[in-house]
């Protein structure tokens, strides 16, 4: 395949981070002061290192609670939102032929689980705002239903993610695997793709995403989450995910070098388990910001992350709030790459 279309990695080089910021009509209502502090660590962290999209029901509502900050750095643009996960309604950056260009996909709540009318329009609104630089290309994919969550990719050409996300039936069921298949290398200029056909957290509402599972750190590393307690929920499933990583190979035949992470302690909340997970951290300019759980698991997580990025600053953040709407914090991002805002 002659590959015309680049879909990046997370750890190019970026122009900016997009959070999506609550309020009380969202599902953060009743604990909305318990969660703010986390979208304010997040965002501080990043305008160190370069710009921050803040979408937004009041721009003021946010600035209270940002504080004395650079707002340089800070992009904001107020529209109605459902919810906050950037990472599964924003948009998806590729370049074609050379031309930056954000992919708008259907976001239908995980599989009509969830409202999501105003969030699946927040992309559109984005740029209608003028938010991207005048020669990205906004490429309307309906009705293609897709979450950034579900996929990591090398900026090779390789993808990964999981067979239980990408073939649900409330998502694209009139596709099959293969024709799944077909369709994401048309649209992502990709050579190949690694399918997971194992692995879970327990309270995930996004059917498996990869986000939360395993991830790409450079073309030859991924960091995945390893379950080593044989009374855990988990242990069957992660380790038939930890020997089919162990099977995949690199374009080139070799292995890949594998960084396990730590299964987080048990969280539970109004008597449901919660899905901790090392794996969604988030890559930005010259750092990587690791989700904290409040466990002795945490430094762990972040010895272990610091072999996979040893020139990046691994930052954590509190994110024990946010999981009690069962995502972390690669969920509540989305990256564009330099050229792009």
């Amino acid at each position: 395949m002659d590959n015309k279309i680049v879909f990046p990695a997370e750890w190019y080089r970026q122009s900016a981070v997009q959070l999506t910021w609550p309020h009380e009509d969202t599902d953060w209502g009743p604990i909305l002061e318990e969660v703010i502090p986390c979208f304010v660590a997040v965002a501080k962290e990043i305008i160190k290192r370069e710009r921050l999209l803040v979408v937004c029901r009041d721009e003021a509502e946010v600035r209270v609670h940002l504080g004395d900050v650079d707002y340089e750095r800070i992009l904001f643009c107020e529209m109605e939102t459902n919810d906050t996960w950037a990472r599964d309604h924003g948009g998806i950056s590729v370049f074609e032929d050379g031309v930056p260009a954000v992919y708008d996909f259907v976001f239908n709540g995980w599989g009509m689980k969830f409202p999501a009318n105003y969030d699946n329009l927040i992309t559109r609104k984005l740029f209608e705002a003028g938010v991207f630089q005048e020669d990205v290309l906004p490429l309307n994919m309906q009705p293609f239903v897709l979450e950034g969550g579900s996929l990591e990719t090398d900026g090779k050409g390789t993808l990964l993610t999981t067979v239980e996300c990408l073939a649900s039936v409330n998502r694209n069921e009139y596709l099959g695997k293969e024709q799944l298949e077909y369709h994401l290398k048309e649209l992502f200029g990709l050579k190949r793709i690694l399918w997971l056909e194992n692995g879970y957290l327990a309270g995930d509402d996004t059917d498996s995403h990869i986000d939360t599972l395993a991830r790409f750190c450079s073309e030859d590393t991924i960091a995945y989450v390893q379950c080593r307690d044989e009374s855990d929920e988990h242990f069957s499933e992660l380790q038939e995910m930890e020997r089919e990583l162990m099977a995949f190979t690199q374009e080139n035949g070799e292995a890949y070098r594998l960084i396990p992470l730590p299964m987080a302690d048990k969280v539970e909340w109004e008597g449901e388990r919660l899905p901790a997970t090392y794996a969604n951290f988030l890559i930005i300019n010259d750092a990587v910001l690791l989700p904290y759980y409040g466990s002795p698991k945490d430094e762990e997580a972040k010895i272990a992350l610091q072999k996979a990025f040893p020139d990046r600053e691994i930052v954590g953040v509190n994110c024990l709030p946010l999981i009690k709407q069962h995502g972390s914090l690669h969920c509540i991002t989305m990256q564009y790459p330099e050229g792009f805002i």
